[in-house]
């Protein structure tokens, strides 16, 4: 089993890390939210995050929102100094399974480890469906009706993001952090954001009578399946 930990203390990280691999597991651990994030996207073996919300480049919840949004259900140990009803209501409803605040029991956290680990796996979807929309997530492969659409990794990426957000606008702020992992959103990147999503909707609406890609001026963009 491979337990992500994200930890920005390096005492603290060592000695989850060292705790958690002596108890049989393998262990990756970062010390910010943009290393988290950049091994989420490349990597797809994580069985359980821990996951520390006083990040120094951006929040633990932040890493746990592309988690979620990326349709991942990895379960999600949240770790914290901050121990108000609000804060572990914040944290729950972000989507984590667990909460722990600081300071703890090590075997406290082993024991909630084992408790995630044993339950039955969520069937993790490999397909995503919007209207005529379908995306293959393994094999990254679209399908608009009968007709293949082909697109680079990033344009994936970002069909997928508005996909599993179908319905709902989403921002260029939401846009940079979720599919892009960059903490400050900068016009550089808006003027990328916008040739992606113009190569997306000539690749995926042109030729059909009903453009999915929508744009809401002064907001962001929406897929929109219904008439």
């Amino acid at each position: 089993m491979h337990v992500l930990v994200v930890e920005d203390d390096p005492m603290m990280a060592a000695t989850l890390a060292k705790g958690i691999e002596e108890d049989g597991y393998r262990v990756t651990s970062f010390g910010t939210a943009t290393e988290a994030l950049q091994c989420i996207a490349g990597d797809d073996s994580v069985d359980l995050a821990i996951l520390d919300i006083g990040l120094p480049d951006r929040s633990g919840l932040d890493v746990l929102r592309v988690l979620r949004a990326q349709t991942r259900h990895t379960p999600v140990i949240l770790l914290t100094a901050r121990d108000t009803v609000k804060d572990r209501v914040k944290g729950l409803d972000a989507g984590a399974d667990d909460y722990i605040v600081k300071p703890f029991a090590f075997a406290e956290l082993l024991a909630r480890i084992r408790a995630r680990l044993r339950q039955p796996e969520v069937t993790k979807p490999t397909m995503l469906q919007a209207g005529e929309l379908t995306l293959d997530i393994l094999n990254r492969r679209v399908m608009r009706g009968a007709r293949e659409i082909v697109l680079t990794s990033q344009e994936f990426a970002l069909l997928q993001y508005l996909v599993a957000n179908v319905g709902k606008t989403v921002s260029r702020d939401m846009i940079a952090r979720d599919v892009w992992h960059v903490a400050s959103r900068a016009t550089p990147l808006d003027n990328v954001i916008a040739v992606h999503i113009s190569h997306l909707r000539n690749k995926v609406d042109k030729g059909f009578a009903r453009e999915l890609i929508q744009t809401v001026w002064g907001v962001g963009f929406s897929l929109k399946v219904d008439a």
